[in-house]
């Protein structure tokens, strides 16, 4: 009878390794999140313009409330729109 019954794949099993989260404004030191810099903002933003979620982007509490507050001061000044097909 087959004693060494080892199972073998033609590719390899790949293992889904999810990386930590991390807030990026402690990691960089940024202090104050800046309305003026749409740029910047859009990384917080999906296609639609909605704000991101925290368990998305990984930013900390603190952060995520005053980049939302910066979003909402630049769609305020038509920098970022409030409703768009695809913005990226």
């Amino acid at each position: 009878m087959a004693q060494n019954q080892e199972v073998r794949y033609l590719t390899p099993q790949t293992k889904d390794i999810k990386k930590k989260k991390y807030c990026r404004f402690k990691k960089l030191g940024i202090k104050y999140v800046d309305y003026k810099d749409p740029e910047f903002l859009k990384k917080f933003l999906n296609e639609q313009g909605k704000i991101l979620p925290r368990r998305i982007t990984g930013t900390s509490l603190k952060f995520q409330r005053k980049v939302a507050q910066a979003v909402k001061r630049a769609r305020h000044l038509a920098l970022l729109p409030y409703v768009t097909d695809m913005m990226k």
